[in-house]
């Protein structure tokens, strides 16, 4: 009995046949649109989101089992918030506030594939993912929430892996994130003005070329001009 592993990432409950579906799948004889839909309803819960699914084909009877993987960790951050993309400057540009509990339950559905020992270490690798997004938790950056963690401050929500957010404290998050925004926005504005004049002097530099760049540019051009006339004939 011969079997084929194939490997795909797709956007949960929207798989569709492509040149790379095609392409893994074809050569196997198996039909396509059937998987697809079995795919479809298996990841129909990761909706808005990029979800690994790994397909295990029998060469010979063409029957097929699928195993569904979770997203990445950025892909259930960004769902959790209901955001497209994370920071584009995740230093100085916050985007998003996250309790522990919603970080908690983040965690827990990437546990298994985090090979760690406890639910404590996860947090705090999930953590990381949301400041390299722009992502505040509880309020603040990851070195200020992880000395928090370490210090014991969170262990009794991480032990009952409480992960439930009140109507209350989910407005005290977007409170805390707008605070945070108004004292990070000097900082952004000289950012973005400092990339508009790199930008510009970029463009000037491209555009006014010294005169002997010129006429050198010009020779390079005239003997490449010749050297094709010369193959021509």
């Amino acid at each position: 009995m011969s079997k084929e592993t194939v490997e795909l990432l797709i956007e949960g409950g929207k798989a569709t046949s492509n040149a790379q579906m095609g392409q893994k799948l074809g050569p196997l004889g198996i039909n396509i649109k059937s998987l697809l839909d079995d795919i479809n309803k298996k990841t129909a819960e990761f909706k808005g989101m990029k979800v690994p699914v790994k397909i295990k084909i029998d060469t010979e009877t063409k029957s097929t089992e699928i195993n569904v993987g979770t997203p990445p960790t950025s892909e259930l951050i960004k769902k959790e918030l209901n955001l497209q993309k994370g920071s584009g400057k995740p230093n100085i540009e916050k985007i998003g506030n996250l309790a522990i509990e919603q970080i908690i339950k983040i965690t827990k559905m990437k546990y298994d594939a985090m090979f760690l020992n406890d639910l404590k270490s996860g947090v705090k690798s999930v953590i990381g993912s949301c400041n390299s997004m722009g992502i505040l938790v509880e309020g603040l950056d990851a070195v200020a929430i992880n000395q928090e963690v370490d210090s014991g401050k969170f262990d009794d929500v991480i032990r009952e892996e409480r992960t439930q957010v009140s109507a209350e404290k989910k407005l005290e998050m977007e409170k805390e994130l707008e605070s945070v925004k108004q004292k990070l926005a000097k900082e952004l504005e000289l950012a973005k003005a400092a990339e508009e004049a790199e930008k510009v002097k970029v463009e000037v530099k491209e555009e006014v070329k010294p005169e002997e760049v010129k006429v050198e540019e010009k020779k390079v051009e005239e003997k490449t001009k010749l050297k094709e006339e010369k193959k021509k004939k």
